[in-house]
């Protein structure tokens, strides 16, 4: 009998079925190919860690506009859909769950990864301060973005909810939309990245407009208990701030609660005098995954205080496909190797050991 009964028992999310409650969090990895179609190698990657209770797939972008690295997934094409198909399908026959991560960029991006014709764009014409990879020409300034008219980003909106159709086609069982990082729906919710006047700007109210349209978009297209959201407090990467990061938080919490998704994925927050957790809980409820450097000993003890339901692990999936079984079992943890995050193949990605290996 393992230590840890409540992080391995099982769990509903909305319509979503979780063998148990070890999440793995959403990790960029620039697999793809050129196209943004995930080949054999996600598949394997994948399903190598499919005994988790439910995989967040990694950001992925609703159109060309949105995609901000290379070698990132999209799910805008048919051969994307029909790559993500294989890679669900591998995935559920291990008995994991699986949603994908909608990630729309916004300003994050070039023109070098997007190729020419694809505008960069964003709710102002702010650009980000900062460098991106790029295969094409190496390290290169963020674009200078666009804003978007406001009929323009109703249509983003509508992108989203493309994509979520795309992805439930796809096999997923569901979508998380990307709120943090500084990419678009954080960009119109933080006031240093929104200088808008119309309905998308302004009041903390107007500014998560965007970010709640697009989870009601997605819940009209597929149900809402396919559907969550993920957000952190006070997040600053990719050049992003905020009056008042608390206040708008609670703000997306309070618009997001009424929809009746499946799940808020919420990170601990960047500045240690705020607890997302309780945060999250008065403003969303049920349904909380937590994330941000946990074990399983103080996974099991949030879930039994009833800080959040499920508990997601970003960089412990990453060098231990078997995390689910060196958790329960109480096995030593293998550490990842940062120098293959992001580059291309299988070293770094697939070639990561299982316990039983390690001890042959």
């Amino acid at each position: 009998m393992t230590a840890f009964p409540h992080l391995f028992s099982p769990l509903k999310l909305g319509e979503i079925e979780l063998a148990n409650r070890v999440v793995m969090a959403p990790m960029t990895r620039n697999r793809a190919d050129a196209q943004g179609v995930p080949g054999e190698l996600m598949v394997e990657h994948y399903a190598q860690r499919g005994d988790a209770g439910l995989i967040v797939a990694e950001g992925t972008w609703p159109s060309a506009a949105g995609q901000a690295y290379c070698r990132q997934p999209g799910i805008a094409t048919a051969a994307q859909v029909a790559g993500w198909r294989k890679l669900t399908d591998a995935v559920h026959a291990r008995g994991a769950s699986i949603v994908l991560q909608i990630m729309h960029a916004g300003r994050i991006g070039s023109h070098h990864i997007k190729g020419e014709g694809v505008d960069t764009v964003a709710p102002s014409a702010i650009r980000a301060a900062g460098e991106v990879f790029t295969d094409a020409a190496g390290m290169q300034p963020y674009d200078m973005p666009r804003a978007l008219s406001t009929e323009e980003v109703r249509a983003v909106v509508a992108e989203h909810r493309r994509a979520a159709i795309n992805a439930r086609e796809a096999g997923f069982d569901g979508v998380e939309l990307h709120c943090t990082s500084g990419y678009l729906p954080m960009q119109f919710m933080c006031s240093g990245t929104n200088q808008r006047s119309d309905e998308y700007g302004g009041s903390a109210a107007n500014r998560v407009r965007f970010a709640v349209e697009c989870l009601a978009s997605m819940a009209d297209a597929i149900g809402a208990g396919r559907v969550g959201l993920r957000f952190r407090v006070g997040n600053t990467y990719n050049d992003i701030r905020d009056d008042d990061t608390v206040a708008t938080h609670a703000e997306l919490l309070r618009q997001a609660s009424g929809l009746r998704l499946a799940y808020a994925h919420v990170m601990r927050a960047a500045e240690p005098e705020i607890d997302a957790f309780t945060l999250a809980r008065k403003g969303f409820g049920e349904g909380l995954i937590l994330n941000d450097s946990f074990d399983a000993a103080t996974a099991e003890a949030a879930i039994v205080a009833g800080q959040g339901e499920a508990i997601s692990f970003a960089r412990h999936f990453i060098a231990n496909p078997d995390l689910v079984r060196r958790l329960r079992d109480e096995l030593p943890l293998a550490s990842l190797d940062r120098n293959t995050l992001y580059t291309p193949g299988a070293r770094g990605y697939t070639d990561y050991p299982v316990a039983a290996a390690l001890r042959a």
